[in-house]
């Protein structure tokens, strides 16, 4: 068994049970690794076509993908004779080439942490399978002196907005224009409700209570994630899935202060509703893109930003008011097992993100807990 054949097999038994994003990420990391583990490099294709033909096609079992282009599927047949069998994978002089590939990106330049980490665990899994196919005795990662590197975990709140400051980002982009208007209520989502953008892009009317007084109410929906329509189950670029790292009917409730309230409504009376029933939808109609929204964020952050900032990785994405929104409810007082609820993570997630904020609330928390004893002990 070659490890080309292997990997396919691999990619093949877990397409089924992997999201749209899975499939993309373990096609890609296994197209990373799998050039890198050749006999020898005698009449090989050229390097961007062989990984063009790894990871969009035999990585890819798409009922939507077509047959391969000439040059394609002469790489294929290549890569089919050159790659070395399963077995010498036990060798750390083979394992190292494969390890040294995930190290790199096409250009020859390092790849990013997070990068490296995600195909080190693509490997392993790879590797897993092999030894639950009985093509190795164990995983020989486990007998080589290398570690994929430490990433960092927390966020770097130099680059958080302040909520008065994440405020002005969202309506600033009220003054753009339609699209802007449109899009100010979109961003409002992930800075008052933490709600991730693909869950926002999946956002309808149906799942909110917005009374015309006081508190409303998200229960947020699943995910829509722009993937690409090759991954999809149906052929499309979105896919619709559960909450992240929920099961897939699962939902959160996520109270929403009357200022949202009121926005949101102002939305729905201006705009109407897109594609069943959802809040938001593409200028030309579909679901939103997420180059319309990093395009308008860009122009909200010259709005809003100091030129300094603007340089910076200073709320560079929309993303960044979901750190402002979470954090906001940490420094409020409620309690962590909540705010996680609320932002759809688990605790040991929002102590790993916000340990920070949470550190920052500890002399508060000792000083109750000391009030407490004190009451007590005098009680007694």
């Amino acid at each position: 068994m070659t490890w080309f054949d292997h990997a396919v097999k691999h990619a093949e038994v877990k397409w089924d049970g992997d999201s749209a994003k899975e499939r993309a990420a373990r096609a890609d990391g296994l197209a990373t690794i799998t050039p890198a583990l050749v006999t020898d490099q005698r009449g090989a294709p050229p390097h961007k076509v062989l990984r063009r033909a790894l990871s969009c096609w035999a990585f890819n079992f798409s009922e939507h993908q077509g047959e391969p282009p000439a040059d394609v599927a002469a790489a294929l047949d290549w890569i089919a004779k050159k790659s070395v069998p399963v077995s010498q994978l036990d060798d750390s002089d083979t394992l190292r080439k494969a390890l040294k590939a995930i190290t790199l990106k096409l250009d020859g330049k390092r790849a990013a942490d997070n990068t490296i980490k995600r195909k080190y665990a693509t490997f392993s899994g790879a590797l897993r399978y092999a030894v639950e196919r009985k093509l190795l005795t164990a995983n020989p990662l486990k007998f080589v002196d290398w570690e994929p590197p430490e990433t960092v975990t927390e966020i770097d709140w130099r680059y958080v907005p302040g909520p008065r400051q994440a405020r002005d980002l969202v309506e600033a982009a009220q003054t753009l224009s339609a699209r802007g208007r449109h899009l100010s209520a979109f961003f409002g989502c992930t800075n008052w409700a933490a709600m991730r953008p693909a869950e926002v892009t999946n956002l309808r009317l149906a799942d909110c209570t917005l009374p015309e007084e006081g508190w409303g109410l998200i229960v947020a929906p699943g995910s829509s994630p722009r993937v690409g329509s090759r991954w999809t189950d149906d052929g499309q670029s979105h896919e619709e899935r559960g909450l992240k790292h929920r099961a897939r009917d699962a939902t959160r409730d996520i109270p929403i202060p009357p200022v949202f309230v009121r926005m949101l409504r102002a939305h729905v009376e201006e705009f109407g509703l897109g594609v069943d029933g959802r809040l938001f939808q593409a200028a030309g109609g579909g679901l939103v893109a997420t180059k319309e929204t990093s395009d308008t964020w860009k122009r909200v952050r010259d709005l809003v930003l100091t030129p300094e900032q603007a340089k910076t990785e200073f709320a560079d994405v929309p993303y960044s008011l979901r750190a402002t929104c979470v954090s906001g409810w940490l420094a409020a007082g409620l309690d962590p097992t909540e705010v996680a609820y609320r932002a759809g993570h688990s605790v040991a997630v929002l102590y790993q993100f916000y340990a920070k904020v949470i550190d920052g609330r500890r002399e508060r928390s000792n000083a109750l807990i000391e009030k407490f004893l004190t009451e007590e002990y005098d009680q007694g």
